[in-house]
């Protein structure tokens, strides 16, 4: 073999090893460590006392505060029914006045409930809300995850054109995230509560729209959906989709108690678990 082969061998397999080098650089940095995020929903401010005072949401929610600021999770989501009339200014004042509590290092994202909005929206009710809470969607990426919020109000009302527009909105947000290490989604209605088959409810979203997202969702590869609107807590799944509904903040209508659900994100995996107010850990411990 030649000298000047021989260098070309060389130079090559040094290229090589550089080139594999690189990319397992590049897969270890789209590794994190694991992290966890709190989902808290339905502290509707009134509920307790048929909006005669809201002192119980109040001391419910200041613990919640509390405790979030302790753990320090990466953020917040907040699934709706933030107060029980939308049209308190004295609940949505104290609502925000606490949600204001959450250190400034904890971004806090919101989806709008029933209670927030009205059973069937309305643009002054939309209009209303977005100007106490902001926009009733929401998209960002994280660690290398996607999470999307959004309007189930629009959907359970059958408000064909928001619903629509909001779809679309969706469908975009969901092919952007396809290089994603989790899809997980946020909402105020379940879209199901045991089987995807069961008819419509107060509880649910009606079959045609619920076969419509559910298609949506799994063309896409979404992982998991969280809701709330039950105060109770449920599972149930849909092929590879997890449908989550965890349990009030406010008052309990199951037997679960007041709390809230922390979910942890692994590289491969996601983990979650409701937690009262009285039984949550002293730190989030990962396996």
């Amino acid at each position: 073999m030649s000298k000047s082969k021989m260098i070309h061998r060389t130079v090559s397999g040094l290229f090589l090893i550089l080139l594999l080098a690189g990319a397992a650089l590049a897969q270890k940095k789209n590794q994190v460590n694991p992290w966890f995020f709190i989902q808290l929903t339905d502290p509707q401010f009134g509920m307790f006392d048929s909006n005669a005072g809201f002192e119980k949401e109040t001391a419910l929610y200041e613990k919640a505060v509390a405790e979030i600021n302790r753990l320090n999770p990466d953020f917040v989501v907040i699934t709706g029914d933030f107060v029980n009339d939308q049209n308190s200014a004295a609940q949505i004042s104290e609502f925000k006045r606490i949600t204001a509590k959450i250190k400034p290092s904890i971004p806090v994202y919101y989806s709008p409930g029933n209670h927030d909005i009205g059973q069937v929206p309305t643009n002054e009710s939309l209009e209303k809300y977005k100007k106490n809470y902001g926009s009733d969607r929401f998209s960002f990426r994280h660690k290398g995850s996607s999470f999307i919020g959004f309007n189930t109000g629009l959907i359970k009302s059958k408000l064909e054109k928001p619903e629509q527009a909001q779809f679309s909105w969706l469908t975009k947000k969901l092919q952007q995230s396809q290089r994603s290490q989790h899809i997980i989604l946020f909402t105020h209605y379940p879209f199901f509560n045991k089987t995807a088959d069961e008819p419509e409810a107060y509880s649910n979203i009606g079959t045609d729209y619920r076969v419509k997202y559910l298609g949506l969702f799994e063309k896409n590869g979404v992982e998991a959906v969280f809701s709330g609107h039950h105060h109770n807590n449920g599972f149930a799944t849909y092929g590879n989709i997890q449908m989550v509904t965890t349990s009030a903040l406010g008052k309990p209508l199951g037997k679960a108690p007041s709390g809230f659900r922390i979910i942890k994100v692994y590289n491969d995996k996601i983990e979650h678990e409701f937690f009262g107010l009285d039984e949550l850990p002293d730190s989030v411990v990962f396996h």
